[in-house]
């Protein structure tokens, strides 16, 4: 379970983050109704019905990047997306944060642009520098402790989007 902080509070997150269970497809899953965030995988096997799911019932779509993969895959799709999600790990090798920068810097994405998975408290500052806006939190971590992690360092990105905690 996370929770969501956006510009500098916690707040319910109407999001849901599809993942593939043992026996799941990308093109068998069952995509819940209201706004989602799949995984590359589903977006490249089920592109055409997540655009008219967009379209059709007005929920906004999302794409989320496992921490292995890069943007290179949705380089010509960020207009489609109302979120990207990007995946941190405790074994990320920088990845992530890459990731982060060239959808930002190369790509122009300007959506809100989502960390989830392994959010420590200790990294969130480096995280929104790179330009993640978004935060998704486990509900174990104590909220406050969390959001003042964005704040600890003076290095605070100057330009860019406003900050967005999120945890969904």
């Amino acid at each position: 379970m996370f929770m969501l902080i956006k510009n500098g509070h916690i707040v319910s997150d109407a999001w849901k983050t599809l993942t593939l269970n043992k026996g799941d497809t990308p093109q068998n899953v069952r995509l819940p109704v209201g706004p989602v965030l799949v995984p590359l995988s589903v977006w490249q096997a089920r592109r055409a019905e997540l655009i008219y799911r967009e379209y059709e019932h007005g929920w906004p779509l999302g794409v989320w990047l496992a921490a292995e993969q890069g943007p290179e895959g949705i380089e010509h799709d960020i207009d489609d997306f109302t979120v990207i999600g990007i995946e941190f790990d405790k074994f990320t090798d920088g990845k992530s944060y890459q990731t982060a920068r060239v959808l930002r810097e190369h790509f122009g994405y300007k959506g809100e642009l989502r960390a989830i998975g392994d959010v420590p408290r200790e990294r969130l500052s480096y995280q929104h520098q790179v330009g993640l806006d978004a935060f998704a939190v486990r509900t174990n971590q104590k909220s406050k402790a969390v959001l003042s992690g964005i704040f600890d360092f003076s290095t605070a990105r100057q330009a860019g989007p406003q900050l967005v905690v999120a945890a969904g």
